[in-house]
């Protein structure tokens, strides 16, 4: 399967399939056959068909398992600090606003900016650190198995972390079952 982002300044028409589309301008999202006006992010999973994505990745998810798919946000204060942790499913997230420094595995860093999209893999191990001087914010989806629908699904990877503060806030728009 593919996963993928798709910008669209100018608005989004509806069309049918495992989408989901995140209004910029009203902070909502909304799952298949639904049409904005105005700025959007889509994200589309299919068996194929990303041309023109902003960022495309190929999943491979077992056709036995069941499966759903997951919008939220995360909201960070400024200075606020994911810990190194995973999930245990892949997405792409999108900064709204604000930047983020990650860390993931073997050194490798990546500064985000507003408007910039990245990928994480099936527990894929990263830090995500925002900006001192400004609340940041992301969107995005992940593909998670069914058994996560309504948990929350990250996963410190250093027991000392536990018990740092999390200042980082969720809001999770929906789970929804897919079909592959």
């Amino acid at each position: 399967m593919n996963l993928a982002l798709f910008e669209h300044a100018d608005g989004v028409e509806a069309l049918p399939g495992n989408r989901v589309v995140y209004d910029l301008e009203r902070d909502a999202a909304y799952f298949g056959d639904v049409a904005v006006d105005g700025p959007a992010v889509v994200w589309e999973l299919a068996e194929y068909g990303s041309d023109g994505a902003a960022l495309s990745v190929d999943l491979e998810l077992d056709p036995w398992m069941e499966w759903l798919i997951r919008c939220d946000r995360i909201d960070f204060p400024p200075g606020g600090i994911a810990y190194r942790h995973t999930h245990p499913g892949a997405g792409i997230r999108r900064l709204l606003f604000g930047s983020i420094h990650l860390e993931g595995p073997d050194g490798l860093t990546k500064d985000v900016e507003p408007g910039t999209a990245w990928f994480e893999g099936f527990d894929y191990p990263v830090k995500a650190i925002a900006s001192e001087t400004e609340p940041s914010a992301f969107v995005r989806v992940m593909v998670l198995p069914r058994e996560w629908e309504g948990k929350r699904t990250i996963r410190y990877l250093d027991p000392e972390d536990e018990d740092k503060p999390k200042l980082q806030k969720p809001t999770v728009y929906f789970d929804r079952p897919i079909q592959l």
